[in-house]
């Protein structure tokens, strides 16, 4: 079977909405409604706010608005990758906040510990496990590149190993790389059931749930904030924005983030002696170095998921249902896979589907207040959000008390984002960004239009 013919017969749905059972929907919202705090966004960041201010105020009125289904977005399209890090990995840290790195990478490993006892507190299976990642070198300069990530870790007390020959065989036996770092404390989790239990424990803590529920505008209602509704509205004491990567109802933010499109396949079951032709013993994640990278793991059922390296942004930030789907990345994916495993080919794909990153510029999340401090948002997670998206409720959370907390102090939060540019110069930059990443991959040289956004806190990133 070629790589092109591997995937023509893929589910075009994430593959794991199929891993959890279907649940009632929540009734739309039909009336006007008052409450002590409104949350626009059922992804994990309005459901982990629900959660956690249930916790902080029991006795109050909250209010959860959807626009569709509880993670029908980018929380029930993403990878699983569960990382102990609020600030995009501990390199990015250092390069960006190094005031503050050491305060972010502590704050990044305890989040996780929290996050893995949210899950035992409420009862949710997450699919949570805490088996490592791996990443990869395909080329000498990646290589180094691990080396000195290895160091930057050792600076922070962060675990990790260094493998190279026959101790990465062990880990991963592929052609295709050559070096790996090998890093024990960090988690995968299935989505679906991340969002199935969280939404569970919000609608048993007693918070009102609406999905179908789109906000269309907020504003001032006095000393309250009212979110209008196409049936009904809500006026509350506070809210918060966690609606990511769809189009802000804040107007100033629709320029700080980029909608930028992924994709995964999702193979067949695989034997036991399939994985160990790979080497692929144990179950942590597989990340690779490049700026174009792939990520990968495995599934309950031992299905090998490998998504990314595109990073597709289509011009005037286009957010269609039917981009969802690109059938050219779908055969390019497969064409690496192949590369990669040539011990599996033949193997074929079952699902295939895209989601929708919130990129900032500054490749982290950034949050605040809005309206006199009784708006409270998060985004630009920037496609590490799975574990993230906890520390920014609870940092929001904070902000919405007036609380003046090591979370809300963060100048990584606060910090300005800086905005992209208006069409047509913000495809013409991306496109450029992307070209030069893409020949760094090839010569481990960095251009000079890279260095400049560097020097500028300027990324582009997934």
């Amino acid at each position: 079977m070629s790589s092109n013919q591997s995937f023509e017969t893929a589910i075009r749905a994430p593959y794991w909405r199929e891993t959890v059972a279907d649940a009632p929907r929540c009734k739309p919202l039909a009336a006007d409604v008052a409450c002590d705090l409104a949350i626009i966004g059922g992804g994990f960041t309005g459901l982990w706010t629900a959660l956690k201010a249930r916790e902080r105020w029991p006795d109050a009125r909250i209010v959860l608005l959807e626009a569709d289904t509880c993670g029908n977005a980018a929380s029930g399209r993403n990878g699983g990758f569960c990382a102990p890090s609020i600030s995009h990995g501990v390199g990015n840290a250092v390069a960006r906040w190094p005031k503050e790195a050491e305060t972010l990478v502590r704050l990044g490993r305890e989040n996780l510990d929290g996050l893995e006892a949210d899950l035992s507190a409420w009862s949710i299976d997450g699919g949570f496990e805490r088996s490592g990642k791996l990443t990869l070198a395909a080329t000498p300069w990646q290589a180094d590149g691990l080396k000195a990530m290895r160091d930057s870790y050792a600076r922070f007390g962060v675990a990790s190993t260094l493998l190279e020959g026959d101790a990465l065989k062990e880990h991963l036996d592929t052609p295709k790389y050559a070096a790996g770092l090998f890093e024990p404390n960090y988690a995968l989790v299935n989505p679906a059931k991340l969002v199935a239990g969280l939404r569970r424990a919000c609608i048993e803590a007693g918070v009102a749930l609406h999905e179908g529920s789109p906000v269309t505008g907020i504003a001032r209602d006095g000393a309250h904030v009212r979110l209008s509704l196409a049936a009904g509205s809500v006026t509350a004491k506070q809210a918060v924005m966690a609606t990511n990567a769809a189009v802000s109802l804040i107007r100033r933010f629709r320029t700080a983030i980029l909608p930028i499109f992924d994709y995964s396949l999702m193979t067949e079951p695989l034997s036991d002696d399939q994985l160990g032709a790979i080497g692929w013993r144990g179950r942590y994640g597989v990340v690779d170095s490049g700026n174009q990278f792939h990520y990968s793991r495995k599934t309950d059922d031992n299905r090998i998921l490998w998504a990314g390296f595109d990073a597709i942004y289509h011009f005037g930030s286009k957010r269609d249902a039917a981009l969802l789907h690109r059938p050219e990345t779908y055969a390019r994916l497969a064409a690496t896979f192949a590369e990669a495993f040539p011990a599996l080919s033949g193997v074929r794909f079952t699902h295939a589907w895209g989601g929708i990153i919130d990129t900032s510029a500054r490749t982290t999340f950034f949050a605040g207040t809005a309206f006199g401090g009784t708006v409270a948002y998060a985004l630009g997670f920037t496609g590490q959000g799975v574990s993230a998206t906890r520390f920014a409720a609870l940092a929001m959370l904070d902000m919405l008390e007036g609380r003046k907390t090591e979370r809300s102090e963060l100048r990584m939060l606060r910090s300005f984002a800086v905005p992209f540019p208006p069409e047509p110069l913000r495809s013409l930059a991306v496109a450029r960004a992307q070209r030069d990443l893409a020949l760094e991959d090839r010569t481990g040289r960095r251009s000079l239009f890279l260095r400049g956004l560097d020097r500028l806190g300027i990324g582009f990133a997934s």
